[in-house]
């Protein structure tokens, strides 16, 4: 097939506004597809940070239910049904699931604290923290808390709490589906609360109130860490109750 030959131009001077025109036109096309290329990348930018942001926000849960006589930014209160006695000292036990110090200090005072607790010597409330998932980076602290308030709606959140530490998940390392489960199973949920704890847990139903009892903490003046112990509002050292019978003697104390 026969090329068509270009029409040469009709002067010198249309030969120059020709070739001005072909040099616009790429320069033109170019400032748009630049410009095209700026806005695509500035809504890819928005669209991350919108998404970053919601998955923040999902992560984080959006429910603001707190556990049963809870309110946020106060106190687990344990054993609620058993009437204490009058004027027993109000104990403040703070702690953080992932802290090791935490699981070390359970394993030797925690059933002295249920006991009295449970025989009304004493009111005991639980804080539970989460600031070392911002400390390790791990998603620990955070599972385990929302597990055993979780638990608390089938009255079983000493068992979830006692379960926790009993194989308590190394810091800085991740709380599993399979961890939270065998704690569930080793606290007696079963059948339909299983079902409605299993939801609980995966709407992050009580990670809000966590956060806001691990805020709160913070604001203590004499509040250092976990785990920390105040006894009707005042800071007690660890020391002077490393043993039962030394934490039994301290709550007598407190009641004279």
């Amino acid at each position: 097939m026969a090329k068509k030959t270009p029409t040469p131009p009709a002067s010198a001077r249309q030969a120059k506004i020709q070739a001005a025109q072909k040099s616009q036109g790429g320069g033109a096309n170019k400032i748009v597809v630049a410009t095209v290329v700026a806005v695509v990348a500035i809504i890819a930018v928005v669209v991350g940070v919108v998404w970053s942001q919601s998955q923040k926000e999902a992560a984080s849960g959006t429910s603001t239910a707190v556990p049963a006589g809870a309110s946020m930014g106060k106190g687990y209160p344990a054993f609620a049904s058993v009437q204490a006695a009058a004027g027993v000292p109000t104990v403040d036990l703070y702690e953080d699931f992932q802290c090791p110090i935490c699981g070390q200090f359970e394993a030797a005072l925690g059933s002295t604290f249920q006991s009295l607790a449970q025989e009304g010597k004493l009111k005991l409330n639980y804080h539970v923290l989460n600031f070392l998932d911002d400390k390790t980076g791990a998603k620990n602290s955070t599972p385990a808390a929302n597990g055993a308030f979780c638990a608390a709606a089938d009255g079983k959140f000493q068992q979830f709490h006692n379960a926790v530490y009993a194989s308590q998940v190394a810091e800085g390392t991740d709380v599993t589906d399979a961890d939270l489960a065998r704690w569930a199973g080793t606290a007696g949920i079963t059948g339909n609360a299983l079902t409605t704890w299993k939801k609980c847990v995966a709407d992050d139903t009580y990670t809000k109130y966590v956060t806001s009892v691990n805020d709160a903490a913070f604001k203590i003046p004499s509040f250092g860490g976990t785990p920390t112990v105040i006894i009707d509002g005042k800071t007690i050292e660890l020391n002077t109750i490393s043993s039962p019978d030394a934490l039994t003697k301290v709550i007598q104390n407190a009641t004279k």
